[in-house]
């Protein structure tokens, strides 16, 4: 059986994200195009769609992390903070984006909340990420027929 595991990241990543635009129950927030992705950045995200790969991305961590809270999540996502001539530090990424990810995560049921431990992902979302893992392998197994070992096919 194919899992996240077994695809590259990116790939699964955008297919992802391309299932939840399509589906509708993941929609970023009003505040999305004027937010900094953490402290570590100058500026917005210049991609139009980086909410739907954030939160395809956080619903990949959930899966490989679980259970996992959003602090964790947020240092998942953090960088290098730039103080001029001082050493770079590390710094978190914004929690109100990894929380208001996972919301939204749990009320299209892809997420739920394991008491005390943090987040886990629910069959469906399992269901999901592993349907289009498979999908992305298929694909990768048309341009590489070697691939095609790796993919039970129906």
């Amino acid at each position: 059986m194919t899992t996240a595991y077994d695809v590259p990241a990116e790939r699964l990543l955008s297919r992802l994200a391309d299932h939840l635009r399509s589906e509708g129950k993941v929609s970023p927030p009003e505040w999305a195009p004027f937010v900094r992705t953490g402290i570590h950045t100058e500026n917005a995200p210049i991609q139009k769609d980086w909410w739907y790969l954030r939160v395809a991305s956080v619903l990949r961590k959930v899966y490989l992390l679980a259970p996992v809270g959003t602090s964790r999540l947020s240092a998942k996502f953090g960088g290098a903070r730039d103080g001029g001539s001082a050493p770079y530090h590390p710094r978190k990424g914004s929690r109100n984006i990894v929380r208001t990810a996972l919301q939204q995560l749990e009320e299209a049921g892809y997420v739920t909340i394991r008491e005390k431990r943090g987040r886990v992902i629910t069959p469906a979302g399992q269901k999901l990420l592993d349907r289009l893992a498979y999908e992305v392998l298929i694909d990768m197994a048309k341009t590489n027929p070697q691939m095609m070992k790796y993919a039970r096919v129906k």
